[in-house]
């Protein structure tokens, strides 16, 4: 494409410098690369928004629509207007929508219970307008009916137009919407949340298997839903629940299920350390103790912190989510593009350069001394407990590049007033030190300079 792309610039006579200008344009922004991406990852104990990625831009939902249908079927369980075992009527209409669906006959009745099954693992479109002309009494009230309820919610960039997702232009969300509908559905109807953990469920006799494969990939992931059409790309909502703390997280517009589903392990993982600091009092965000250095930027180092007992917060009913919010002496949101790829920020973490386990086991754990030409080092944080640190520090260290391997964990106990460990990486000369250091701070992590 390129190739003849320059074939046809030479034969209109236009200059070698006017091309290079045209690809340092497209080269220069590099999230056009993939115009569908966003991303959004919630502690719902706190309400803090730990993640947001083009959070607010409209976005096509394809079958995490479905989730909306869920609430207004449930909705109708909690009034007391349906039961589990209720039948529900399908149409010739229904039957007639494309699959993903469930094949159901036009005449025949399926119960509520099948329909929520249906609706979650197999993401059946025809099922979907089954519920809604139960619900709704025909697929284009129902839609105005979801609007509504998404206005009642607080999801005020999202417009239904059908109950599954099915390709319609007029049918668009945003990540933090889906996040919010994702929050409300297990605060409002927790009773029915455990539906979104199964991976099968029988239908005239024959076991049907679901698409949501993190549930069976991703420690402590228990629901929701996943999502694709053209338009769209690969959605998904996920929650999940590591040492007691609770994470929702939406990415949409992935290039493959698969690479979808990985960014979401990765943005999962941040946030549950992220998540793991706020609160605890023991994470000082860019402070140098010893008082005479400099971080990252070349300003003064800040002054030492004491740390304090959080206040905790009550938790909220999200109506909303609020706009992200930099925590208090965390880790800054990661980057809201993609990270200087040409190409997918989704695909982009599946191809970056990964240690060995020989590698990584000795980059986190060996310690050598230092010497003049490596007395520089990046400290990513001080913390009251040693593991904490040492966890913090582990997790820098993995994410540094092929040329960087030297890197070596220091965990340097500091005793005062309150004794603190200060999480370093160690064993590196000045360059690397300031190329780790901005390495790191693109990958979301605090961090500065130190020279010994």
């Amino acid at each position: 494409m390129v190739t003849a792309t320059i074939i046809r610039i030479r034969r209109h006579g236009i200059g070698v410098i006017a091309l290079l200008a045209c690809l340092a344009i497209v080269m220069a922004n590099p999230a056009q690369a993939n115009p569908r991406y966003a991303a959004i990852v919630v502690d719902i104990e706190s309400g803090e928004v730990l993640h947001a990625a083009n959070a607010d831009e409209t976005r096509y939902p394809a079958s995490l629509t479905k989730m909306m249908t869920l609430y207004l079927l449930f909705e109708q369980l909690e009034r007391g207007q349906l039961r589990l075992d209720s039948p529900l009527q399908v149409s010739s209409y229904a039957a007639s929508k494309q699959a993903s669906k469930l094949y159901v006959k036009a005449g025949s009745t399926l119960p509520v219970e099948t329909a929520i099954e249906a609706l979650i693992i197999k993401s059946a479109n025809d099922v979907a307008v089954v519920v809604a002309e139960a619900l709704g009494g025909s697929e284009a009230n129902f839609g105005r009916m979801m609007t509504d309820k998404a206005r009642q919610l607080g999801m005020s960039r999202t417009t239904f137009r059908n109950p599954n997702g099915l390709p319609d232009p007029g049918q668009t969300t945003t990540a933090r919407d889906m996040a919010t509908l994702s929050i409300r559905l297990m605060q409002d109807y927790p009773q029915y949340y455990p539906y979104f953990s199964r991976t099968s469920f029988t239908w005239q006799g024959k076991r049907v298997t679901g698409h949501n494969r993190l549930l069976g990939s991703y420690a402590g992931a228990d629901g929701m839903k996943t999502g694709f059409i053209r338009a769209s790309g690969f959605n998904v909502a996920t929650s999940a629940v590591r040492n007691g703390r609770r994470l929702v997280s939406v990415v949409m517009g992935g290039f493959t299920a698969a690479s979808r589903d990985t960014h979401m392990a990765d943005l999962l993982d941040r946030g549950f350390v992220r998540a793991s600091l706020y609160g605890r009092g023991d994470w000082v965000a860019q402070a140098d103790f010893s008082g005479d250095r400099m971080n990252m930027t070349g300003a003064p180092a800040l002054a030492p912190v004491t740390p304090v007992a959080p206040t905790r917060q009550p938790q909220r009913q999200l109506a909303s989510l609020q706009a992200p919010e930099p925590l208090p002496s965390a880790q800054p949101s990661l980057p809201q593009t993609a990270q200087g790829s040409a190409d997918d920020p989704i695909r982009e973490l599946m191809t970056r350069a990964q240690p060995s386990s020989a590698q990584r086991s000795d980059t986190l754990h060996r310690l050598e001394p230092v010497g003049p030409s490596a007395s520089w080092g990046v400290q990513v944080g001080a913390f009251s407990n040693p593991d904490n640190a040492r966890q913090q520090a582990s997790h820098a260290a993995g994410r540094l590049s092929q040329d960087l391997f030297n890197a070596r964990v220091n965990i340097d106990e500091v005793n005062g007033s309150q004794t603190f460990f200060r999480a370093r990486l160690v064993n590196l000369d000045e360059n690397q030190a300031y190329r780790a250091c901005r390495s790191l701070a693109r990958e979301g992590m605090d961090c500065m300079v130190v020279n010994f």
